[in-house]
């Protein structure tokens, strides 16, 4: 049974959106902080993004664990925010799947009766598993909700997949889109490559997940030549952790990709130097210099500092910010200050001090 996607979320999708992956607002004692949570949400929207991805890696998987159980809760807080914003199917509410295959399927049902669009299936944790078992999991998945893959890298317990298993993946039905963040230039030109190959090409919207390279991605077409016909595939968005962060900034530099500089403009190369202090800047807030141990505080640091979130806490104690991240974080701030949006978020908070928002009273 496949669900269609109403169809400006189609058409959405295809056109290219900013997905930030959605962090989890906690109080110092490891609960939920409903209120930042859903100030979060409403953070995202102001910034004019066009999709949310909720219940994955930067959300922390640990909300599935039994002893903390937030998944369904974190997916119908976002969800419940984007409706009393009146942008129920224009905003892309992408759900993080994981798990075997039974679990991946819960979670499928769970996400497409909350009214998620896509499930973002990470193979995460299955390293062992052969192509073929990975792909009947997806398969099984599909018939639940429409799929949004992920090339998950192996630095965060990722692995390495093939031309042969993204070529059949692809071939999938209800395969929508596929994020691609193996932060390898090889491994992403052997996706695009396979996708490109598939008959199902035109029905999948490729999304960049590589945050070390995000403006270049979305800045290159992919070109290949089949059986004498040219071939042509280019990212059209990003569902990234790193726009978690500083997003009102994403959805500006994807307009100005948008909006189409040759090369011979010089615009272009104004990005692709933009582009390369976005992947400073990335690289220090996932923490690249310790394996991306800092990850998710990384991102935490960023939105306690403009006043959104009221600490780094994570589920896992021992996720915490690695020895000079915090110097890190004072460095780019001080040499990339255009590509923040530290005022935006000011005049944002005070809009909402101004509206008395309370969501207890929601």
């Amino acid at each position: 049974m496949h669900f269609e996607l109403p169809t400006y979320i189609n058409e959405l999708l295809h056109s290219g959106t900013v997905i930030p992956a959605h962090p989890l607002a906690l109080c110092a004692d490891g609960t939920l902080d409903e209120d930042r949570q859903r100030r979060l949400t409403r953070y995202y929207l102001a910034c004019g993004v066009g999709g949310l991805a909720v219940g994955v890696h930067t959300t922390q998987f640990e909300i599935r664990d039994p002893s903390v159980r937030l998944l369904e809760r974190v997916l119908r807080l976002a969800k419940e925010e984007v409706d009393l914003a009146g942008l129920t199917d224009r905003i892309i509410l992408v759900a993080g799947i994981v798990g075997h295959t039974e679990q991946a399927v819960e979670e499928a049902r769970l996400a497409r009766d909350l009214g998620y669009h896509l499930g973002l299936l990470s193979n995460g944790g299955l390293g062992d598993w052969t192509n073929e078992a990975l792909l009947q999991r997806a398969e099984a998945v599909a018939d639940e909700i429409p799929v949004f893959g992920f090339y998950l890298q192996p630095a965060v317990g990722g692995r390495i997949l093939d031309y042969d298993y993204w070529y059949r993946f692809a071939g999938i039905p209800n395969v929508r889109a596929i994020k691609v963040a193996p932060f390898n230039r090889y491994h992403t030109l052997e996706v695009m490559r396979a996708v490109c190959a598939s008959p199902r090409r035109d029905e999948i919207a490729m999304y960049t997940g590589n945050d070390d390279h995000i403006l270049g991605d979305l800045l290159t077409n992919y070109r290949f030549r089949r059986n004498g016909i040219e071939v042509n595939k280019h990212f059209v968005g990003g569902l990234l952790g790193h726009w978690a962060v500083w997003t009102h900034k994403a959805v500006e530099l994807l307009a100005q990709v948008k909006a189409g500089p040759d090369h011979d403009d010089p615009g272009l190369g104004a990005l692709l130097t933009a582009g390369i202090a976005v992947t400073d800047m990335n690289a220090v807030i996932f923490d690249a210099s310790h394996h991306f141990r800092g990850c998710i505080p990384g991102i935490h640091e960023v939105l306690r500092r403009q006043g959104l979130l009221a600490g780094t806490w994570c589920l896992n104690p021992n996720e915490v910010l690695s020895t000079g991240q915090a110097e890190a974080i004072d460095r780019i701030y001080s040499m990339y200050p255009e590509h923040t949006d530290d005022a935006f978020v000011s005049r944002f908070l005070e809009n909402e001090a101004r509206s008395g928002y309370d969501t207890k009273d929601r």
